[in-house]
């Protein structure tokens, strides 16, 4: 049985250009670089052991994990503020 199509079933999004450039990725660095020190000094603080290695290793690794949320928080934005901005140019256009 073969399965029909509409041509609104197969929309592409338009080509466009990309929205990385050495200046985003510098500054997705920095604020990533900053959120993980502040990250890792306020969980190192409540880690349950008076052994440095393990203060270290366990603040460190949950620092990273939420600093990984962090950076993923970070693209969605630039994603949805990308968006935002072509549709706006769009409806400006109409």
């Amino acid at each position: 049985m073969a399965s029909q199509t509409n041509s609104l079933d197969n929309v592409h999004a338009p080509a466009e250009q990309t929205h990385v450039t050495p200046v985003t990725i510098a500054v997705d660095l920095v604020l990533v670089a900053i959120f993980f020190y502040k990250m890792f000094g306020w969980v190192k603080s409540h880690v349950p052991s008076n052994n440095p290695a393990f203060v270290l290793f366990f603040g460190a690794s949950t620092a990273l994990c939420v600093t990984g949320v962090f950076w993923m928080a970070i693209q969605m934005f630039r994603v949805v503020l990308a968006g935002e901005k072509r549709l706006k140019a769009e409806r400006a256009a109409k």
